[in-house]
């Protein structure tokens, strides 16, 4: 897999962990700020000619470090991060206490 640089920015109550290349956002992983300790992982998009590389996947590891630094939780309403934290119990330790029942409500939505 090919190095990409992540970048972060916040801006009020929304952030993005995100890559670009020649100026344009390639892929991104945007939340919201529910509260002072909290966010809510809403969207993840990564551009065509990087899927299948596990691009996804960096942003939210990016997102999971930042969290653990930070001492910030995490909700998901993402459905790419809401599979992500449902499969991976090492991402456990982020997630905020309220989060899990939501995330198992959110798993078995269809087509979500």
């Amino acid at each position: 897999m090919a190095e990409y640089s992540i970048a972060h920015s916040e801006y009020g109550s929304r952030g993005a962990f995100f890559i670009e290349q020649d100026g344009r956002r390639i892929a991104e992983l945007t939340y919201g700020r529910t509260s002072a300790g909290v966010v809510n992982i809403d969207h993840t998009e990564v551009d065509n000619s990087l899927r299948g590389q596990g691009v996804a996947r960096l942003l939210l590891d990016a997102a999971v470090r930042w969290a653990r630094e930070t001492h910030t939780q995490l909700t998901a309403t993402c459905s790419y991060a809401v599979a992500q934290f449902a499969r991976d119990s090492s991402l456990s330790d982020v997630l905020a206490p309220d989060a899990l029942g939501a995330l198992a409500c959110e798993i078995r939505r269809p087509n979500g």
